[in-house]
């Protein structure tokens, strides 16, 4: 009897020894991970300042010491030196042209549907390779909502849902709500951004050998930037592409984070339930919101010293009503687009940012809070750094071979841009991520 329970013990302890091993490893996990409300890293909870850089995946694509690489990296460095290490990134166009009335990103990925561009790839290879030496993580969205990019309306077009001269000329508010949301029920256009994932998920990096699921300096994946229903009747195909697409991607990989890229209520038909619901479903990891108070009316004109109160206590409130939400979800939260055009609606990076930086330290202060207090709100990624680019005299929409900034093409260049030469964000930024939790 003595033997056998002798026996009894050991198979015990061995199974506490197997299960306390796995755990850990998971835990150890070089992937960023998600437990309870918060991320998680090499087995230490993971908050983060970050930035949008939608373009950075591109500037690869040539070698030029000052338009190219050379840019990349230097821009790389000096986010690092600011203590910014996660960025949002675009992982390539749709389409080519005019569309929606603006020059789109060029070149895309897609060139024509079912025809890719591997250069642009190759060139997010290098990003990711040198993002990976700085220990830098990346975000990496799928298509996009809007125009600046091809996204949804680019696959409209391409099967038949939207004609050429539609497509070019500068659709109403209301027009591109009724064909955007035709997306979700368009199987051809569905099945065609299911090919482009394929694409992306069977290369192999040029410079590591490893499939995209193999990358450590990714964390997560996103459906879409600003995926929305769009029109009412819409919602029940967008909650079912949600669902099923994210569902797909993690068949594809099962290393990374999943997100939908969502704005909040504003772009869930103003629906605080759906946007709980999408963010509900099992493999999605973490909840997004966009801030955009110039964009949603939330002042006139300009941002003044009179109306900024009412802009940042909107925003205090839009943060906190998601926040509850993460919370009852358990899932982690990120403040992953917010801007502010700088002071006046000036352009040039000689003009203050004064506003904009009181703006920001707003939304950074409720972050650093989070982080003291093991809170839901994971990580802020400001919009969006523009680096070395600088906007063009007497230009204010960019044209292709410009530089790439951080206002997309349909975006006055200059307007929502953080360059390196704004002294006053860097040094508020820097504080923030320095100050001890």
């Amino acid at each position: 009897m003595g033997a056998y329970f002798s026996r009894r013990i050991k198979k015990i302890v061995l199974s506490v020894f197997l299960f306390l091993s796995s755990y850990h490893l998971q835990a150890q996990s070089p992937f960023v991970k998600v437990e309870g409300q918060q991320f998680m890293l090499n087995g230490k909870a993971y908050y983060y300042i970050g930035t949008n850089y939608w373009y950075g995946g591109m500037l690869a694509l040539n070698n030029d010491p000052v338009h190219g690489k050379g840019r990349l990296i230097k821009e790389l460095d000096f986010l690092k030196k600011q203590g910014v290490t996660n960025l949002r990134v675009l992982v390539g166009a749709e389409g080519v042209g005019r569309i929606n009335g603006v020059d789109r990103v060029y070149p895309p990925l897609q060139t024509e549907q079912g025809s890719f561009n591997i250069d642009v790839l190759e060139s997010l290879d290098f990003l990711l390779m040198e993002m990976g030496k700085r220990k830098m993580h990346a975000v990496l969205y799928l298509s996009n909502n809007w125009e600046w990019s091809g996204g949804f309306l680019q696959y409209l077009h391409w099967n038949r849902q939207i004609d050429g001269e539609t497509l070019q000329r500068k659709l109403s508010w209301d027009e591109q709500r009724d064909y955007t949301s035709r997306f979700y029920s368009c199987e051809d256009c569905m099945s065609a951004y299911r090919k482009q994932l394929d694409y992306i998920f069977k290369h192999k990096s040029i410079y590591s050998g490893k499939s995209y699921s193999e990358e450590k300096a990714i964390m997560a994946w996103e459906l879409a930037n600003e995926p929305r229903p769009m029109r009412p009747q819409a919602v029940t195909a967008y909650k079912e592409w949600i669902s099923s697409t994210a569902g797909y991607i993690k068949s594809l990989d099962k290393n990374h984070l999943i997100t939908i890229g969502t704005e909040g209520f504003m772009g869930t038909e103003e629906n605080y339930d759906l946007f709980k619901e999408i963010h509900a479903d099992r493999h999605v990891d973490y909840l997004t919101i966009h801030i955009w108070p110039k964009n949603w009316g939330w002042f006139k004109d300009v941002p003044t010293s009179a109306n900024l109160p009412s802009v940042m206590e909107k925003a205090v409130d839009y943060i906190n009503a998601h926040e509850v939400i993460a919370r009852q979800l358990k899932k982690p939260m990120v403040i992953e687009e917010f801007g502010l055009p700088r002071d006046g609606h000036a352009f040039s990076p000689s003009s203050s940012t004064r506003l904009r930086d009181e703006f920001f330290k707003r939304i950074f202060s409720i972050w650093a809070s989070s982080r003291k207090n093991s809170g839901a709100i994971a990580g802020c990624n400001f919009w969006a750094f523009g680096g070395t680019s600088r906007p063009i005299a007497g230009q204010l929409f960019w044209k292709e071979e410009d530089d790439f900034s951080g206002d997309p093409p349909q975006e006055e260049q200059g307007l929502n841009t953080v360059f390196d030469s704004d002294q006053s964000t860097w040094k508020m930024i820097r504080a923030i991520v320095s100050a001890k939790p």
